[in-house]
């Protein structure tokens, strides 16, 4: 069975904490697209773990987890969380990296950062991981893939022809001093050798593993809203965050996803430039994101708040072709009042229901609301949904008439197991 745990928004819905807790009855985790630049955060017992490159399911010791084809591999970055969380258990045959993946060079970080410098006062707010050049020289086959590590005969020339185009940029766009070839051959041959024992053919393997009736989770990163092709581009991120790509991404491009869990919060939040049509005022977002620790996980950025949007979140439950959604982050909500709920726009005097992620329509619209009374009780103990505050239904079943798909998730805590099913 191949299930995908995806994001309804703009990212930081808390997809981590969901595939760390449904990952429990799986056999593979594997992260489809991205890079570093994910910031998933798990609770367990054991502590807090902020993680960017490997996916949301390293915690628990009977999960694989696999970076990729689809991925552009942030192999220092990767390296160096492998190396944190051994302590906990974390062994190198149950942390793979897909030899079809693509590398994510530091030279890509020096020009991701580079650009948004460029750009100046219309950047797009990159987490300057590397991922938009990285992506890029993909496409433009100016990169390695992982595997090509290993081939030490055909490296070297394969390497200048990469630097060759790094250093055009650096050099004519950006003045920066070129990179030195013997240098980045050295950090290669480097890399390759700690890199060795986890790389393997994803394809073969969850190829085989699904043939047996393995369960195969693909984990998302980032949302619909940010997606390449159907997020509010170009504030968008460079690779595709929906379901419909996880085959691909994951190595097994014929397979089908038999059920998509769609994830957001109870609240909108938004990380980086671009329309953000129920954002609140910066007094009051300023005030729930110190008491809420609305902080990226990556960047640590502060994060931009706003009300629940029904609207855009109804369009991600639509492109990511979700059977069910997980709410995350009720518990967060509790004590703040009345609760308002975007149930349409004002766009240059109409009604509108319907997400367009073109940003100049988002630019022109304003939202409307309906209000809901709240609570003010602690979620943070309970487990069952009929203990929930009435209040708190009320705003679970409100969404869920919105959304127009079964909740079936409610978190109500940042630890792994403070999450409510509902049957």
């Amino acid at each position: 069975m191949l299930k995908a745990i995806v994001g309804l928004n703009w990212g930081d819905e808390g997809k981590g904490r969901m595939v760390d807790n449904l990952s429990a009855e799986a056999d593979f985790t594997v992260r489809y697209h991205g890079g570093s630049n994910a910031g998933h955060t798990i609770h367990t017992d054991r502590g807090r773990f902020k993680l960017h490159s490997l996916p949301s399911s390293v915690l628990r010791p009977t999960v694989t987890g696999v970076l990729g084809p689809g991925m552009t591999v942030d192999v220092e970055g990767f390296l160096a969380e492998f190396e944190a969380l051994r302590e906990h258990g974390v062994r190198a045959d149950r942390l793979l990296v897909a030899g079809a993946a693509s590398v994510c060079f530091p030279f890509h970080r020096d020009l991701d950062g580079a650009e948004e410098e460029r750009l100046s006062d219309g950047r797009y707010g990159s987490t300057r991981r590397g991922i938009s050049p990285a992506y890029g020289d993909r496409v433009m086959k100016k990169t390695l893939l992982v595997r090509e590590l290993f081939d030490r005969a055909n490296l070297p020339g394969r390497l200048a022809a990469v630097l060759d185009w790094a250093n055009q940029r650096t050099e004519r766009i950006y003045g920066g001093a070129a990179l030195a070839p013997d240098e980045v051959l050295r950090w290669a041959s480097d890399v390759a050798e700690r890199l060795e024992p986890h790389v393997v053919d994803a394809t073969a393997l969850l190829g085989k593993a699904l043939d047996e009736g393995a369960t195969v989770i693909a984990e998302g990163q980032l949302g619909a809203l940010k997606d390449l092709y159907y997020g509010i581009y170009p504030f968008t991120t460079s690779s595709t965050c929906l379901a419909g790509h996880a085959p691909v991404g994951i190595g097994v491009p014929w397979a089908r996803v038999d059920r998509t869990v769609g994830v957001t919060k109870a609240f909108s939040s938004c990380v980086g430039a671009g329309p953000f049509v129920t954002e609140f005022d910066e007094e009051r977002a300023d005030r729930l994101r110190r008491q809420w620790g609305e902080y990226g996980a990556t960047t640590n950025r502060p994060r931009r708040l706003g009300a629940f949007d029904a609207v855009a979140t109804r369009y991600g439950v639509r492109v990511q072709g979700a059977d069910e959604v997980a709410i995350t982050n009720l518990d967060q909500l509790s004590g703040t009042g009345e609760l308002q709920l975007c149930v349409a726009y004002e766009q240059n005097g109409r009604t509108v229901r319907e997400f367009s992620p073109v940003p100049a329509d988002l630019a022109a619209a304003t939202p409307v609301y309906e209000t809901l009374p709240g609570w003010d009780e602690d979620l943070t103990g309970i487990r069952t949904y009929e203990e929930l505050p009435a209040g708190a239904r009320e705003y679970v079943e409100a969404i869920q008439d919105l959304l127009g798909a079964p909740v079936r998730h409610v978190s109500v805590g940042s630890h792994r197991d403070a999450l409510i099913e509902i049957k």
